[in-house]
């Protein structure tokens, strides 16, 4: 018996949620042999899912371990769904940039952060951890990104981030690029004092941030 469209995206939303990678497979192979939609299953079932469980990540009910359990379970059922994608559906993203400063590995954070902005739909380049600080401006100028996106868990490695800005200013790019940055020393006054667009202390409020500073900017 087909089911209907609504319970295979409950069904989707909750398998993210829950963490259960079986599940998300399953339905999301469903979902393709009842000819749903791979963009409404991917926008109205596992993105919701993953927004449910930031939710509970920044009311500390769930932490980082369930956090990437979820992202486990909903690329699961992203991977099914991209090859059945409308190219025509499929609107232009706004493109981030991320890295964490050179000098620093530690990168839990960046990575809860990329899950965020992937799962809402941004486009994400991910430069990884012991970043080279001009990589984040050469690969900004690349991909013609939209925001460049930095953190730190070391206060040793924070002024690489006011670095970052003084070379797209000396390159005349500065307004080219929305700059946020992020990670334990990290506050609104640094980000202040070193001219930096926007500042998120945990990865639901990143995208948040994200997008206001790109409401309005074309991609």
């Amino acid at each position: 018996m087909k089911r209907e469209r609504g319970d295979i995206l409950k069904d989707l939303s909750d398998g993210v949620f829950n963490m259960n990678e079986e599940l998300v497979i399953r339905v999301s192979s469903e979902a393709v042999k009842a000819g749903l939609d791979a963009l409404d299953a991917i926008n109205n079932g596992l993105i919701p899912g993953m927004g449910r469980a930031g939710v509970l990540f920044d009311q500390e009910e769930y932490f980082v371990p369930e956090l990437l359990l979820c992202s486990d379970a909903m690329y699961a059922g992203i991977e099914i769904l991209r090859p059945h994608l409308d190219k025509k559906t499929v609107k232009e993203k706004h493109k981030v940039v991320i890295g964490v400063c050179e000098g620093d590995t530690h990168d839990i954070g960046k990575n809860l952060v990329k899950i965020m902005f992937d799962a809402s739909g941004f486009e994400v380049y991910d430069l990884g951890r012991n970043v080279a600080l001009g990589s984040f401006v050469e690969k900004a100028k690349e991909v013609n990104a939209h925001l460049i996106c930095m953190s730190t868990l070391m206060t040793t490695t924070m002024d690489g981030m006011a670095t970052v800005i003084e070379m797209l200013k000396e390159e005349g790019i500065r307004d080219s690029y929305k700059v946020m940055i992020g990670g334990g020393p990290i506050s609104q006054a640094f980000a202040d004092k070193i001219g930096a667009d926007g500042y998120a202390d945990n990865a639901s409020k990143a995208v948040m941030v994200g997008r206001e500073l790109l409401a309005g900017v074309a991609v």
